[in-house]
């Protein structure tokens, strides 16, 4: 399926001086970038609170690592970011799967 974007010219113009490119291809690696730039915060994340918590998040989960907080605000804030983080990589994996071709 296309998509039609209407561009100001001066974009069109940035697009055909400095990147020397069609407004489709830049488009179409800003999108993927910008998909690789989430993904790599994700991981960061990740890894950040398995460094923290020294252990998996699904680890986490099972021992129920919120509760024995005794609901801390803050470990009931990480594990929210954490499973954010999980989910993202998923999803933003299987996005960047579907547009490998143009990559």
């Amino acid at each position: 399926m296309s998509v039609t974007v209407k561009l100001p010219a001066e974009f069109k113009e940035i697009y055909q001086n400095l990147f020397k490119q069609s407004p489709e291809e830049s488009t179409i690696k800003l999108v993927i970038n910008d998909l690789r730039k989430r993904l790599a915060e994700y991981k960061l994340m990740d890894k950040m609170f398995r460094e923290k918590y020294n252990m998996e998040f699904e680890e986490f989960r099972r021992k129920r690592v919120v509760e024995e907080s005794v609901y801390s605000f803050d470990v009931e804030e990480e594990y929210c970011d954490w499973e954010l983080a999980i989910d993202g990589f998923k999803t933003i994996t299987a996005e960047l799967k579907k547009l490998a071709k143009y990559s």
